[in-house]
């Protein structure tokens, strides 16, 4: 069981912040060589990796129409309905965040503006291993739906049958995703960064996986093809005192560490007893769970950790940047007001992380490992680009103008100055 660690140091917090450490230099070479072979016998590869690591023979790398039919009439109604009011809740959360585009005037004559456009293709990575993630699925289509990009693939793993979990399938056709194709793992995000036979090649890629996928994807945005952020082994935080509800802080934290051994959850509390007592929650609930044996082994790279002081606990916060927050607390918004580094925040005893992983309407795809400090969780803008425009008038120009010149002189770009001289000099062009 996790031990409790009592009053650390701040100088101490670094260490308690790295997350499970993985083998870099190893994984980077195999990754480049999955990689590699995609790029150079497209569809072959993939599926000679379905054999290898699915255990998968692999005709089509295409899911036909029949196969998404079926599956969409396997699925019982009480997931169909799940699905549907995860759906509605994520498509009004992030349909709301759509921004004006409004027309500035700086000075007289000069007006600027800039515009959302849709990214035209987009890859979405979609694991399906122990645990197929359908909801990533919806977090991924839906704002890419709404943003309007005109081409979306999807990739997911198959089973040893050759087959996509029906779940993924159906959600997949509810969001209106038809492009899915059967390929799991860095050979995946390759597929999609430079095109095979079957799978097109796209501007911008998507979604979690393990750390082969993930290293992929930042050795393929070397290559020119932009992902969405460094994701990896999923981790959770939870701070909380006396007024928390002891069960559901024990739940929290193993609804995160059951995602993976490599996850990593962390409690922080200025009570004692309250880390003692979700210590005994814990190896109450661990035993009744499926994936009690991975939860453990998350558990035992995890911390319990004693502060002296709630402005202490919110200082570690903002070091370790969770991916997940929780803050089971009294004055819960307040503390809030102070977290400056995290992917997404729970507030109160009833607001489980699970019901951001599925369906109260925020993105579940976040930064992990620290990331938080700099990059935000997928949202509509994950899908647009911003592009500026500018309109001067002649007498805008004018009045710009010697600001222009005198600061273009100054760098020594002489014939940036003389694009707006030779303007001046032409009064009669318009």
């Amino acid at each position: 069981m996790i031990d409790i660690i009592k009053y650390p140091s701040s100088d101490q917090w670094a260490s308690l912040c790295l997350r499970p450490a993985m083998d870099t230099a190893s994984l980077r070479s195999q990754v480049e060589e999955i990689i590699d072979e995609v790029k150079q016998n497209g569809d072959d590869a993939l599926k000679s990796f379905a054999k290898k690591f699915d255990s998968a023979s692999i005709e089509k790398l295409l899911v036909s129409e029949e196969e998404i039919e079926m599956a969409s009439k396997s699925i019982d109604k009480a997931l169909d309905s799940a699905i549907q009011m995860a759906i509605k809740n994520i498509h009004t959360f992030h349909n709301a965040q759509w921004e004006k585009s409004e027309r500035i005037t700086t000075i007289t004559g000069v007006d600027c503006w800039r515009k959302s456009v849709a990214i035209e293709k987009v890859g979405l990575y979609i694991p399906g291993g122990s645990a197929p993630l359908f909801s990533t699925l919806l977090m991924l289509a839906i704002p890419a739906k709404i943003a309007g990009c005109k081409e979306i693939i999807l990739c997911t793993p198959p089973d040893k049958s050759g087959m996509v979990h029906p779940a993924i399938l159906h959600a997949a056709r509810l969001t209106g995703i038809t492009k899915i194709f059967k390929a799991g793992g860095a050979q995946a995000i390759a597929a999609m960064a430079f095109g095979t036979e079957s799978i097109p090649k796209v501007h911008k890629i998507f979604g979690p996986g393990n750390q082969y996928v993930t290293r992929a994807k930042q050795l393929v945005q070397q290559n020119g093809v932009a992902i969405d952020m460094p994701a990896g082994p999923s981790e959770v935080l939870v701070l909380a005192d006396e007024t928390c509800h002891l069960a559901f802080v024990a739940a929290d934290l193993l609804s995160q560490a059951e995602h993976g051994s490599d996850s990593q959850v962390i409690l922080l509390s200025t009570d004692e007893h309250v880390l003692i007592q979700c210590q005994n929650e814990i190896k109450n609930q661990l035993a009744d769970l499926p994936r009690n044996q991975i939860a453990e082994q998350a558990l035992s790279k995890s911390h319990f950790i004693l502060m002296k002081s709630i402005d202490d606990c919110l200082d570690f916060v903002n070091q370790y940047a969770p991916e997940h927050l929780i803050i089971a607390c009294k004055n819960d918004e307040h503390l809030a007001e102070k977290v400056i580094n995290a992917g997404s925040v729970f507030l109160g005893n009833y607001s489980p992380e699970s019901a951001g992983d599925y369906a109260s309407g925020t993105n579940h795809t976040l930064p992990t490992s620290g990331y938080a400090k700099a990059y935000s969780g997928v949202s509509l803008d994950s899908f647009v680009k911003k592009i500026t425009f500018q309109k001067l008038t002649k007498e805008g120009l004018q009045k710009l103008a010697s600001t222009i010149e005198t600061m273009a002189e100054a760098e020594g770009l002489i014939a940036h100055k003389n694009a707006v001289s030779i303007r001046l000099k032409n009064t009669t062009h318009e």
